[in-house]
């Protein structure tokens, strides 16, 4: 009865007509929220490997069909790590993949991260949540059970996680949003201490990476700008890009060339107007894009009652 997930975890923009592909959809939660932004032509599948969760999932298909009125839901079982041995799934063939504090659990992260490149198609994106940490986890944490329960001992440290995306194929990781999570566990709590990483620290976070070729290394600046239309439903005043781009309705934001790109995703290209081109060169774009410093907020940033439990 209990849910395992850092929260619904779907990007913010009208999804109808949309592929969706849910790693590690458990029973199916997710999965069913997406099929209703999509709507009936879009579709939502849901990948996981335990029996269990898959039953209780496809349980409720009929039921989802009959009130909504269409059936654009399907599940398959596999693990993460091997997606390409699912036949159900066609490279190039979704537009979103999402995962909810699940990729920290596989003991292959880069060819899950691989996995997805090749299945979405050009433009889209793979919109997920999970555990990270500000140093890479020692293996005594690795191994211990009470962090495996606590969905720690798996968390990539940020920086491993950037780089192991690009090499994946995706140029520009995005940070979306993050919160510091606190371990409430007295017996972890102590166990980290008694280990001698007490300076470990663990962090919830949402990032997006798109399947774009054009995407650069660094963020160049070409002296462009766009200005979002307001036309976005339930982002009527402003819509969030990443943790570095807010876009407010009306006004003109410079912009470099990666996030020009990221804005011509065909799920919000219309809601912007776009100013220049790619004709002149000006340099680096600066303050854009992930720096070489922890790109998560600390609790003392945030104030102490902000941090979240674990993700589990």
């Amino acid at each position: 009865q209990r849910y395992y997930g850092c929260g619904l975890c779907l990007p913010r923009y009208d999804m109808e007509g949309c592929s969706v592909l849910d790693l590690g959809c458990g029973a199916g939660r997710d999965v069913y929220i997406a099929s209703q932004l999509v709507g009936s032509e879009g579709r939502v599948v849901g990948v996981d490997m335990t029996t269990e969760q898959l039953d209780a999932a496809r349980e409720q298909q009929s039921f989802h069909a009959e009130k909504f009125g269409f059936s654009n839901t399907e599940f398959h079982q596999g693990y993460l790590e091997s997606l390409e041995q699912i036949e159900a799934l066609d490279p190039g063939s979704f537009d979103v993949i999402i995962s909810n504090c699940v990729i920290n659990l596989c003991t292959d992260k880069p060819a899950v991260l691989k996995a997805c490149y090749n299945l979405l198609k050009p433009g889209g994106e793979m919109y997920f949540s999970d555990v990270y940490a500000n140093r890479r986890v020692p293996q005594v944490l690795q191994e211990d059970e009470l962090l495996w329960g606590e969905c720690l001992s798996g968390a990539l440290y940020w920086n491993d996680f950037v780089n192991m995306a690009k090499r994946a194929g995706f140029g520009d990781p995005r940070l979306v949003e993050d919160a510091p999570i606190t371990i409430e566990s007295k017996e972890v709590h102590d166990m980290v201490m008694r280990e001698g990483h007490g300076a470990m620290e663990f962090y919830s976070a949402t990032y997006r990476l798109f399947k774009m070729d054009e995407l650069e290394p660094a963020c160049e600046d070409y002296g462009q700008a766009v200005i979002y239309k307001g036309t976005i439903p339930r982002a009527e005043s402003g819509w969030r890009l990443d943790k570095g781009h807010i876009f407010e309705t009306g006004k003109i934001h410079p912009v470099c060339g990666n996030t020009w790109y990221m804005l011509t995703n065909p799920q919000v290209k219309d809601h912007f107007e776009f100013i220049g081109n790619f004709d002149r060169h000006y340099g680096l774009f600066e303050g854009c894009g992930p720096g070489e410093t922890l790109p998560f907020d600390k609790v003392a940033e945030l104030g102490e009652s902000k941090g979240g439990g674990s993700c589990c």
